[in-house]
């Protein structure tokens, strides 16, 4: 049993020293400069389909945001040189202008029936040991690398991270703030090519923001999505003498009592791996039976399959394989066994630990392995490029709460909650 967390403040218990979010004037794309908000806005950097959805996004406006938090050249520095220079042009350009005064900024996202909304702020950075932000997945180091680069040379948080909390069902507090300002005029609306309407309200008023800041100086919070921005937030503090800028870091936090993320899984391309040799590997070590299609008669199998143990879904000769029951023998030998249970049996884990590091022996490298958020897509290009798609059923979110109360990280990618904020509504500057 791992006892990392022994003695962690809990996350929702309300405590002092809790979440410090401050005002800062963001940056916004000008309206006059820009016809369509929506077309220079982009999901965030690892939601994005390469190469596909990276062109889609570039054709859509030449100032979209992904020229930005995706910038494209022949090396890692030029890269990182093109983002910024990109932004400050757009700076100097007067596409991208700073907000008068500083605030707080109330996000709604609403798709059909489901809304959300939460504030974008400035957060004092803490360490996990600290018990004040939580997170509940590992990172990897070339990816907050890469990130590390890219804030250092733009000198911005060009998106926000997704945080959850847990307020007080009566309301008040930040939930009042919220309310008050969902029914103002919004500074910008527009609605993004996925169906989702997207509304941002400044708030200036003193008296407001000292509101929402003692109420979540009580609370703690989840990383729900962000943990590579988030460790190269503290990476990039830890190179800054304090105090500085970058002391803080760009956020959304969602109060879960009122608006209820929604979890869905992280899928895996294994590249250069055939499906054929996939399944030949699993020969009595896992039930393998092939499903009928569609995509989502299959994914349907796999919930009903993975409702009952350790199930994954392989794609990419054409035809939907379910994967189940594996040996336990096999489990034994495979999965570290001092975690805690919760964490033994998730279905990243036997992924990992199992399959991909021991049955398959594929690196766990981004040459070998992709991580990609939609099922259809992953299928797509498994079957295009003669790879295997490995398709998971989500975690539920009280196991993540869970492990995170015990400081116990999961898989990395092993969740993907959402709705995620869009990038590109409103960015903070670290001084250029």
């Amino acid at each position: 049993m791992n006892d990392a967390g022994a003695g962690r403040p809990q996350p929702d218990e309300q405590t002092a020293g809790g979440l410090d979010l401050a005002p800062f004037r963001g940056v916004r794309y000008a309206p006059e400069r820009i016809g369509d908000l929506a077309a220079v806005t982009s999901p965030p950097y690892d939601v994005v389909v390469r190469p596909d959805g990276l062109h889609q996004l570039e054709s859509a406006d030449p100032h979209n945001i992904v020229r930005l938090i995706l910038p494209q050249a022949v090396s890692p520095s030029a890269r990182t040189e093109r983002a910024a220079d990109t932004l400050g042009r757009w700076l100097a350009d007067g596409v991208l202008v700073a907000d008068p005064a500083p605030g707080l900024y109330v996000y709604e996202q609403q798709q059909g029936g489901h809304l959300q909304r939460g504030v974008i702020g400035a957060l004092r950075l803490s360490e996990s040991a600290e018990g004040i932000v939580l997170p509940h997945e590992d990172v990897m180091a070339p990816v907050v690398a890469d990130r590390a680069a890219l804030m250092r040379a733009t000198r911005a948080n060009l998106d926000p991270l997704l945080l959850t909390y847990r307020g007080d069902a009566g309301g008040g507090g930040t939930a009042a703030v919220v309310d008050r300002a969902a029914g103002r005029e919004p500074l910008l609306t527009t609605t993004t090519e996925d169906g989702v309407c997207h509304r941002l309200w400044a708030v200036t008023a003193a008296e407001e923001i000292a509101e929402v800041r003692a109420d979540l100086a009580r609370r703690q919070a989840l990383i729900a999505d962000g943990h590579h921005r988030w460790a190269t937030y503290l990476r990039l503090r830890a190179a800054h003498r304090s105090p500085s800028p970058w002391d803080r870091g760009l956020v959304l936090l969602v109060d879960t009592v009122r608006y209820p993320l929604r979890v869905r899984a992280i899928h895996r391309l294994l590249h250069r791996f055939p499906t054929a040799r996939a399944l030949a590997a699993l020969e009595g070590r896992f039930r393998v039976r092939t499903v009928p299609g569609p995509l989502d008669g299959a994914v349907a199998a796999l919930g009903a399959a993975a409702s009952e143990g350790n199930a994954f879904l392989l794609a990419g000769d054409g035809a939907f394989h379910l994967i189940d029951r594996p040996d336990p023998e096999l489990l034994t030998g495979t999965v570290p066994q001092d975690r805690p249970a919760a964490w033994r049996t998730l279905d990243a884990t036997v992924l990992h630990s199992t399959l991909i590091d021991r049955v398959w022996g594929v690196p766990d490298h981004p040459e070998r392995i992709s991580y990609i958020h939609d099922a259809p897509a992953t299928v797509a290009k498994a079957e295009r490029d003669g790879s295997t798609a490995v398709l998971l059923h989500p975690v539920r979110e009280e196991v993540v709460r869970d492990l995170a109360r015990q400081g116990v990280m999961m898989p990395r990618k092993s969740t993907s909650f959402g709705p995620k904020p869009a990038t590109g509504l409103v960015l903070r500057s670290l001084g250029r």
